[in-house]
């Protein structure tokens, strides 16, 4: 034989039709029976771990910001002297405050005090009550004098003592209500206890 090319049968030679080798084993022959479904079966888990593995690693929603904590949300202002009031007949002073939420959930007045131990306080509507959010609402706060020695001369920076409740805190405040309370407060004091000796 001489020659480059695949090597061809010889005369009286033929090819024969082997059948593939016969796995051996009894868990062999059940997998060769059942290769269908076996294949099938791992396809199925392998889409079922892949969807579950993108359904894990799915970006997360940022969560919503925290609401705003209740004395930074509200602005409590001075007003005006309320004229004509009852107490202010009766030896007491009456003034008007704007309680203003700018933002957030609604903002629940618990407590609402004065930090003098010679006057004595009450407040329309009394605690607690609730101003929603982007709203106002008028305070009408009444001091009394108790006693004209305990009650301050010369008040220079009063202010009121405010508890305050939201979705997120509760917070005691206390606000500052600027210098025309200062003046107002002085004079309604002055009325008052202004026959007492000091």
């Amino acid at each position: 034989m001489s020659g480059i090319g695949p090597v061809e049968p010889g005369e009286d030679t033929r090819v024969r039709d082997t059948p593939p080798p016969r796995p051996r084993g009894r868990l062999a022959l059940r997998y060769e029976r059942h290769r269908r479904t076996v294949l099938a079966s791992g396809a199925v888990l392998v889409v079922l771990a892949g969807g579950g593995y993108l359904y894990a690693s799915r970006p997360q929603p940022r969560p919503a910001p925290a609401p705003p904590y209740p004395s930074q949300a509200i602005d409590l202002v001075y007003v005006t002297p309320a004229t004509g009031s009852p107490a202010t007949a009766a030896g007491g002073f009456s003034f008007t405050v704007l309680l203003s939420v700018r933002s957030g959930p609604p903002v629940t007045v618990t407590r609402l005090t004065q930090p003098y131990d010679g006057l004595s306080m009450t407040s329309s509507p009394t605690a607690p009550f609730q101003t929603k959010s982007h709203s106002a609402r008028k305070i009408v706060v009444t001091l009394r004098v108790t006693e004209c020695e305990k009650a301050p001369r010369n008040p220079g920076l009063p202010f009121l003592d405010v508890t305050l409740r939201n979705t997120r805190a509760i917070e005691a405040h206390s606000f500052i209500l600027g210098a025309r309370y200062a003046q107002d407060l002085s004079q309604a004091l002055e009325v008052a206890c202004g026959n007492d000796s000091r």
